[in-house]
């Protein structure tokens, strides 16, 4: 379940997995697998540029709220709209509560989803910039604090809401906390991965 997060540029947003059955995460009106993410966080992590840092990111983009789709409605079975309807028309909300767990194997229907997003979006290339001197990142047109990208991360290393099934992490979400812990840049310093 994503959750609101405090933005530099847009106030509060919306980030996070959406659906139990898949690995992508949404960044209010952007989509990306979080098997990327991680990577592109890894690869931050481990490069020697300290400071001001510039890559490009590759994402799905809806424009459209309508073609976002209604979460809850989709959720409770009661509004199957855009993108995210279609999702969970295929991968239904749980029947049991205790069921409704991020499923560290989500990636394995990669295929199906970037199908379906396929419908309502374009794939585009978005610019990640960290500036160090305001201690702040930009994802594409959202800037965010040092503090409020530590807990994006944080957010996937728990599985968002409602966690990993058995704590269970995919291999991809390990290798990024690694990478961070590691890394000498200052983007990442200070950060603490919570249990």
């Amino acid at each position: 379940m994503p959750l609101a997060f405090e933005s530099i540029s847009h106030g509060t947003i919306a980030f996070g997995f959406f659906n139990i059955d898949s690995d992508m995460l949404l960044l209010d009106r952007y989509f990306f697998f979080a098997t990327e993410f991680s990577t592109y966080i890894s690869g931050m992590a481990e490069s020697d540029k300290d400071g001001a840092f510039e890559t490009i990111w590759q994402v799905y983009h809806i424009a459209d709220t309508e073609d976002i789709g209604d979460l809850m409605g989709a959720i409770h079975a009661t509004r199957y709209t855009g993108f995210i309807g279609e999702t969970y028309r295929r991968f239904p909300f749980p029947l049991n509560p205790e069921d409704f767990k991020q499923k560290p194997e989500g990636y394995r229907n990669r295929e199906i989803v970037e199908s379906m997003i396929e419908k309502y979006a374009g794939a585009c290339r978005i610019n990640v910039a960290v500036d160090e001197k305001k201690q702040e990142i930009g994802i594409g047109a959202y800037s965010f604090t040092r503090a409020v990208f530590h807990q994006l991360l944080n957010y996937v290393w728990r599985g968002g809401y409602p966690r990993w099934k058995d704590e269970v992490r995919p291999d991809y979400v390990m290798a990024m906390k690694k990478a961070v812990e590691k890394s000498d840049n200052s983007l990442f310093a200070g950060i603490v991965f919570e249990t």
